[in-house]
């Protein structure tokens, strides 16, 4: 039997992507984001939720752009960092000893030593209580060449992302390959 334990943001496990922007004087920053996800496939867009109260919030109203960049599990505690630091206090590129590589496709940043980048202009935004919800259309991925297949596409198990766990605080690497996508159901026809 199942237990309720109420209305929470348990929804597991969930990315960690570091958004990047420039503030009103195009200072970078980068602040790590885990109420994420891809949003639409046609515009292929993505939406990461910002609280008002953060630094990157009033970046990206005002500069309607912004990047993820996806860390490696090898770059967990930059990542961590990037989360935990207000670019109000703290130049977090220098911090981190990170690369800020100016995007040349939207008004915003990117980490140069993350493995996966996406670079979005934002087509939509939504006050949603705390969080606003920042939809951004994916004008672009660039990935480093060592993590890209056969196909030309980034492999995850290359790029080595790992995920986030609400309930527990906690990252997690991902594990082993399942099987194949829109496969793996076939003996249920």
């Amino acid at each position: 039997m199942k237990k309720s334990v109420g209305p929470r943001t348990l929804a597991f496990p969930v990315p960690v992507w570091v958004v990047g922007s420039y503030d009103a004087h195009g200072k970078p920053n980068m602040m790590t984001a885990s109420w994420a996800g891809i949003c639409c496939s046609k515009p292929p867009c993505l939406n990461v939720s910002l609280r008002k109260a953060t630094y990157s919030y009033g970046a990206l109203m005002e500069r309607r752009a912004f990047t993820v960049s996806i860390p490696s599990v090898d770059q967990a505690a930059p990542a961590d960092y990037a989360g935990k630091a207000s670019g109000r206090d703290v130049d977090k590129f220098a911090a981190t000893g990170l690369t800020a590589t100016r995007s040349k496709v939207v008004d915003a940043p990117y980490v140069e030593e993350f493995p996966v980048v996406l670079e979005c202009r934002i087509l939509h935004d939504l006050e949603i209580g705390l969080h606003t919800l920042f939809v951004g259309e994916i004008m672009d991925v660039k990935a480093d060449e060592e993590v890209l297949g056969d196909k030309g596409l980034p492999r995850i198990d290359a790029a080595r992302p790992f995920v986030y766990a609400p309930e527990s605080r906690s990252y997690f690497s991902l594990g082993e390959r399942l099987g194949p996508a829109f496969k793996m159901g076939d003996t249920y026809r």
